[in-house]
Formats: C-alpha cells, sequence, structure tokens
C-alpha cells in the first residue's frame, strides 16, 4: 500500500495509498515542482497514512496548516469491513457532514485509513533559514511578533529550543553551536517565489531585530547543505534524548506566552529528580516538546510528573495533546482537555462505528469509555 495513486500537476492534488513514506512522497513531489505541507523529523519513517490518522503537524504548519485543512479525501476500511469512499479531490464540498474529519486524529479507533487525498504546495523558489539567539523567552516572543510582521507572507516555520537542548545536541550528537551560546534558540524559515526579494525582507527584519537588542547572535543560510545543517538542531533533539536516559515526553499546546513557563516550574517542580527537563517546538502554533530524562526508568520521577503537567496545562486551558494523540498512556488524562459531554460523544461515534470494539482497542477513550 505505497503506492502514488494519482497526481494533477495544475491544482497540485496527490492521491496516495496510506503505506506511502512520508519522505518518499516528498521526494515525489519535488520532481514535480510541488511540495507535501507536512515535514517531520520522522519523514524517513512514518506512513502518510499514520500522520493523518493521528494528525500530526510538523515543522511548517504555520505557513501550510494542519492535515485538517490540506487532507481533501481518504478512503478508508470500517470495523465491519466496509469501504468507505470518501477519496475526494475537490476542495469545496459542502454535501452534508464532512465525514474524513472523523478520522482525522482519531488514531484508528474509527477506521483504518488506506488512501488519502491532499492538497499540496508548490515547490518554493527561495528558501532561507535563520538561526538566532535570545537572551530570554520574552524577547524571543517579541521577535515573533517581529516576525510576522516584517516576513508575512514568507514566512514557513518558526520554531525554538532551549540551551539545555543545545547541551544535549552537543554532548551526545558532537553538533556544534553555530552562534554565541544563549538560553534560548530560534529557528526562522522563509520560504517564496523571488530570491531578491525574500532576501531583502529578511535581512530587513534581522537588523530590526538586532537593533532593539531582540536577537543577541545569528546565522543566515541560503544553501542547501547549511540550511540542512540548521534544521538538524531543531530536528535531532529527540534522537540527542535518547542518549541522555530513560525519556518522559509531553507534547502540549498552551497559549505562546505560557509555552515555556511549564518547563520552568517542571523544574523546579522536580528539582533534582530529573537528569534533564527540556522544551523545545513550534512557537508559531504554540505547540510545546516538554521532555524530562532520569538515568533508568523510575515510577517516583513519573508520579512526579504526572498528572502535575495536566492539571498545570488544564490551569491554563492548554491541551495535554497538541499533536501527537493519546494513544495508550495518555487516554485516561482527556478529561484535563475535553468537556465531559464531548468525551461522551466521542464514546457514541466509537459505538456506532466500531460496536465490537475490534480498531485499535484501549487507545484514546478513556477506560470508562472501553
Amino acid at each position: 500500500m505505497n503506492n502514488v495513486l494519482n497526481f494533477d500537476s495544475v491544482s497540485g492534488i496527490l492521491s496516495c495509498q496510506a503505506g506511502c513514506v512520508l519522505e518518499n512522497l516528498s521526494l515525489y513531489l519535488e520532481d514535480r515542482d510541488y511540495i507535501m505541507p507536512l515535514d517531520l523529523g520522522a519523514k524517513g519513517s512514518c506512513h502518510i497514512g499514520g500522520n493523518v490518522a493521528t494528525n500530526a503537524g510538523g515543522l511548517r504548519l504555520l505557513r501550510y496548516g494542519s492535515l485538517r485543512g490540506t487532507v481533501l479525501g481518504l478512503e478508508v476500511v470500517l470495523a465491519d469491513g466496509r469501504v468507505l469512499d470518501c477519496l475526494a479531490t475537490l476542495r469545496k464540498d459542502n454535501t452534508g457532514y464532512d465525514l474524513k474529519q472523523l478520522f482525522i486524529g482519531s488514531e484508528g479507533t474509527l477506521g483504518v485509513i488506506t488512501a488519502v487525498t491532499i492538497l499540496c504546495p508548490r515547490k518554493p523558489k527561495a528558501v532561507n533559514v535563520a538561526f538566532l539567539g535570545c537572551e530570554s523567552f520574552e524577547q524571543l516572543l517579541q521577535t515573533f511578533q517581529l516576525c510576522r510582521g516584517m516576513l508575512g507572507e514568507i514566512l514557513s516555520a518558526f520554531e525554538f529550543l532551549d540551551k539545555e537542548c543545545m547541551r544535549l545536541l552537543n554532548t551526545h550528537l558532537k553538533l556544534a553551536n553555530p552562534i554565541t551560546d544563549c538560553p534560548f534558540y530560534i529557528v526562522i524559515e522563509t520560504s517564496g517565489s523571488n530570491p531578491t526579494h525574500d532576501e531583502e525582507k529578511l535581512h530587513q527584519f534581522l537588523e530590526e531585530a538586532m537593533t532593539s537588542s531582540q536577537v543577541i547572535d545569528g546565522t543566515v543560510a541560503t544553501d542547501e547543505a547549511k540550511i540542512k545543517a540548521l534544521w538538524s538542531l531543531r530536528e535531532r533533539v529527540t534522537e540527542a534524548l535518547t542518549h541522555d536516559g530513560f525519556t518522559y515526553k509531553y507534547d502540549i499546546s498552551l497559549p505562546v506566552e505560557r509555552i515555556y513557563q511549564l518547563v520552568t516550574d517542571m523544574r523546579e517542580h522536580l528539582g533534582d529528580r530529573a537528569k534533564s527537563v527540556v522544551g523545545y517546538g513550534h512557537v508559531g502554533d504554540g505547540n510545546l516538546h516538554l521532555n524530562i530524562t532520569s538515568p533508568t526508568k523510575d515510577p517516583d520521577l513519573l508520579a512526579s510528573i504526572e498528572p502535575f503537567v495536566y492539571e498545570w496545562t488544564a490551569r491554563f486551558q492548554g491541551s495535554i495533546s497538541a499533536e501527537h494523540g493519546l494513544g495508550l498512556k495518555k487516554r485516561n488524562y482527556i478529561y484535563y482537555s475535553k468537556a465531559s459531554l464531548a468525551v461522551a460523544l466521542m464514546g457514541n461515534i466509537k459505538i456506532m462505528l466500531d460496536p465490537k470494539g475490534i480498531l485499535n482497542p484501549y487507545k484514546t477513550l478513556p477506560d470508562d469509555l472501553q
């Protein structure tokens, strides 16, 4: 199930089977002057069907939106074996309920996605990446505001990592910091159709950011090799963490001004019980990846982390799962982010589509609805 079924070079609509590896689809589209709207650090191994089933967000959601917006249609096998053909290629179709949305982000609990149609943007003619350093998270947020205002339509990504992430990259992967040591680092990507125009806008932004002392150091890449090197500092944080010990991972969505406060409060809450507490993620959409390591798996440490992390997130009206789903381990914490009535309706939909509970059982929904 890894075949491209069709690609319309006029509309940019791709139809493919669910087993296609994301990176392979990206290479296929690049040969045709298009790109996938989704880009992940795990693109070399993840499948588009799984990406859709978990509503993966990725690095460029700021520019291209979520899969809920770019997926136009699905083919899904239901629990009773019937094949639901909603493999539409229309951007507008308001005939009744949008059934595909039931399966996007459902983690395979309502049906098995077998094929996808997805709207793909044109390949940009100019890509620039800036790697910047800030003294505080407040300055980082000010830089984000300035960036959105000055770069506007060419801004495709605004990512961050903290100094603890950089320490792990240096220590475990021997990746060198290309700028001065800073408490926070930003990866900004622009993509557009006019290299001269884009570079001029980026340089004006950088000059303003440096002059106003929001950014204390930085470097810019325009060639592919250096762009890849700068992106690796963000994309390989997860890999660095695997070398640091047992990792507790949390995928949280919060109001942008709050996202790093959780990291700070967690460090204070855990004290020296954790080996490392790091924060990185997608500032553009308020998605924090909070990771905590210990030398070995530690039940006492886990008891200190949970439910503290979920209670903290709920207090500031956040989501306990921004883009990776609830799965098996976090399903019973769903009430921190969803009202009881909403969860009950999810249970009703599950019973309707999978009355025998055979599709990915014990996932997503809490025990009281299994």
